[in-house]
C-alpha cells in the first residue's frame, strides 16, 4: 500500500473513532414562554445548565415584553434614558434590515396592535374596531424609531410600542448555538419552540439532523407530516396559523395570529405554514414572521431576492392545499 495512503487511512480511522466515542448529551426545559431542547455530542460531559439559564435571563431582561422591568418594557412605558445592551442593538439593526427587505412587513412596532387583539402580554380594554386600529396605526412603522451611537432608543412618537417577539426567540437559539461552539462542540441541534439551529450531524445515526414539517390541515390530518428536512449547518424557523387563530363571529371568517403592519388587521387564513432556512435562526425567524403577513405572490417575490434564504410555503387557494418550494429547500426535503 502507498505510504501516504496508509497515513491518510490511519488519520481518517482515528478521526472516525474519536467521533463515534462522543456521547449525545441533552438539555431541556421551559424558557421564553415555550419549551427548549439542546442535543449535542462531546467527548466529556459538559455542565451547561447555569450558562443556558443565563442566556435566557439576559434575553428576557433585554427584550421580554412580558417582564415589566426589562429594558424594552421600560422603553415602551416612556423611559428615554435606557441604554440598551449590544444584544438589543443587534436585534434592532437586524430588524431594520429585514423591515426594508420585506417592504415593511416585518415590523416590531406593532406591539400595541398585538395587545389590542389580546395576543400579547397586555389585553387592551378597548374594542377592536376601525377607529381603534386607525388610531394605533399612527404610531406603527420602524422608520419612526432609531438608535443612537450610545444605544439610546429614539421614537418619533412616545406611543410607539416595540415588540421583538418575532425575532428574539430565533436569536436566543443562535445564542445557545454560540455557547456550544465556544465549547468546541461541532455537532449539535438547538431548538426553542420549534425554531432550530444545527451544526454537523447526529452522530448516533451518522446522518444529518432531520426534522419533520407538520401538515397544516391539523383538524383532519393530526400528526401528519408534509415532509422531512435535512439540516446541513442551517437554521430553520417555521410559522403557522393552523394552531393559533380566531374566528370573526359575524362573518365566520378565520383569522391568524399575525398582524398585518400595513393595515393593522389580522390576516385571513391563506398562508397556512411558512418554513425558512437561513444561516442564523434570528434571520429565519424574522422572515417567517413577515411571510405569514404577506400575500403569497409577495412572499415568493421577496424570498427569491434573498439568495441566503430557502423557503417552503403551504397555502390555501380556494380551498385547495398548495405548496411552493425554493430550489434549495426542495434539495433538502426528503420523502416522509
Amino acid at each position: 500500500m502507498n505510504r501516504f495512503l496508509l497515513i491518510f487511512l490511519l488519520i481518517f480511522l482515528t478521526a472516525c473513532q474519536q467521533e463515534t466515542s462522543k456521547k449525545m448529551q441533552t438539555y431541556s426545559g421551559f424558557a421564553l414562554g415555550t419549551d427548549y431542547q439542546l442535543k449535542f455530542f462531546a467527548e466529556e460531559k459538559l455542565d451547561l445548565q447555569a450558562e443556558i439559564d443565563s442566556i435566557f435571563e439576559v434575553v428576557n431582561q433585554s427584550m421580554s415584553t412580558y417582564q415589566e422591568d426589562s429594558d424594552i418594557s421600560k422603553i415602551n412605558a416612556g423611559d428615554t434614558t435606557i441604554q440598551v445592551d449590544d444584544m438589543f442593538r443587534t436585534m434592532f439593526l437586524k430588524s431594520k434590515e429585514i423591515h426594508q427587505k420585506t417592504n415593511g412587513y416585518f415590523d416590531p412596532t406593532v406591539g400595541d396592535l398585538v395587545n389590542l387583539y389580546g395576543l400579547g402580554p397586555k389585553k387592551m380594554e378597548i374594542s377592536v374596531d376601525s377607529t381603534a386600529i386607525d388610531s394605533l396605526m399612527n404610531y406603527v412603522g420602524l422608520d419612526k424609531v432609531s438608535i443612537t451611537d450610545d444605544n439610546l432608543i429614539v421614537r418619533k412618537h412616545i406611543e410607539t410600542v416595540l415588540d421583538f417577539n418575532g425575532i428574539a426567540k430565533g436569536y436566543a437559539v443562535d445564542l445557545l448555538g454560540f455557547l456550544l461552539e465556544e465549547k468546541e462542540v461541532k455537532n449539535y441541534l438547538a431548538e426553542i419552540g420549534g425554531e432550530i439551529r444545527s451544526k454537523g450531524k447526529n452522530l448516533s445515526s451518522g446522518k444529518t439532523w432531520r426534522l419533520g414539517i407538520d401538515d397544516p390541515r391539523i383538524e383532519t390530518n393530526p400528526n401528519e407530516l408534509q415532509g422531512i428536512v435535512e439540516l446541513k449547518d442551517k437554521s430553520l424557523a417555521t410559522s403557522g396559523n393552523y394552531r393559533k387563530f380566531r374566528y370573526d363571529s359575524i362573518s365566520g371568517e378565520k383569522y391568524n395570529h399575525i398582524i398585518d403592519p400595513k393595515s393593522g388587521y389580522t390576516k385571513k387564513v391563506n398562508m397556512l405554514s411558512v418554513s425558512v432556512l437561513a444561516d442564523d435562526c434570528a434571520t429565519a425567524d424574522a422572515y417567517a414572521t413577515a411571510f405569514m403577513a404577506m400575500e403569497i405572490e409577495n412572499s415568493i417575490e421577496v424570498a427569491e431576492k434573498q439568495k441566503d434564504l430557502e423557503v417552503f410555503f403551504i397555502y390555501d387557494e380556494k380551498g385547495e392545499l398548495k405548496t411552493y418550494l425554493s430550489k434549495g429547500f426542495e434539495e433538502v426535503l426528503i420523502e416522509k
